[in-house]
């Protein structure tokens, strides 16, 4: 498996529910955030639903 780091660029203000539930569930809360997570099926589905406000850079 390969890793990626995910980085918050945009704010989370008026969001959908679902959108704000993915952003959780990857942990990120602030702008400028960034996470380093193991690429499965489950963390690319979460990236697709969030890729207008993140970054994703390979490790």
């Amino acid at each position: 498996m390969s890793k990626v780091k995910i980085t918050l660029i945009k704010s989370r203000i008026r969001k959908s529910k679902e959108v704000l539930a993915n952003l959780d569930a990857l942990g990120l809360k602030k702008i400028n955030q960034s996470i380093i997570k193991e690429l499965n099926p489950a963390i690319e589905g979460m990236i697709k639903r969030t890729k207008h406000l993140i970054k994703v850079e390979n490790l």
